[in-house]
């Protein structure tokens, strides 16, 4: 709605350095640079390590994310692509299927940010590319920040069953027996 205002997050700080892989499908070059420049920008103000990844479309974003996922050198991902309507219902298949398996990796424990522009005409994605305009991309890497962060957050706690001198124990549920 036009005129509405939209709440941002305060930008997560991290105690670790931070990994991020930017995954992009340059088919629109300029959209595309702009979407990366908005993600660089959001990823250095936190200090953040990354590294940009080109695939050829916007449906071999996830794979690449799945491929990269695997080797365990990243903590997140930022898809970065433009899908503009065209004449056939090749759109919807790029923009649904992109879609969906982001969110399957991302329900896997990845921690992706979706700046897959998917829109009706290129002024529109020119729009939304702009880093200081809409700014998608560095919009993208602030999500994939903040799953990164809310991820660290909730797997540091120490809670997990294991082994302790004097018994089996729920480390950090309930102690060990007490020993004299």
């Amino acid at each position: 709605m036009a005129g509405q205002s939209h709440h941002t997050l305060a930008r997560p700080e991290f105690a670790e350095p931070v990994r991020v892989a930017i995954v992009v499908a340059p088919y629109y070059h300029e959209i595309a640079q702009n979407l990366i420049a908005g993600a660089k920008a959001e990823l250095d103000a936190v200090g953040a390590k990354y590294e940009v990844i080109e695939v050829p479309g916007a449906l071999e974003i996830p794979t690449a994310i799945r491929i990269a996922q695997r080797s365990n050198d990243f903590d997140g991902y930022v898809a970065l692509g433009c899908v503009i309507r065209g004449e056939t219902t090749h759109y919807d298949t790029v923009c649904n299927d992109s879609s969906r398996a982001l969110t399957l990796l991302g329900l896997d424990g990845a921690c992706i940010g979706n700046g897959i522009l998917t829109v009706e005409t290129v002024a529109q994605a020119e729009v939304r590319a702009d880093v200081l305009g809409q700014n998608k991309g560095g919009g993208a890497a602030a999500a994939a920040l903040h799953l990164i962060a809310l991820t660290r957050r909730f797997l540091n706690k120490g809670k997990s069953v294991g082994f302790r001198p004097g018994g089996l124990t729920l480390a950090g549920d309930i102690e060990g027996p007490a020993t004299a």
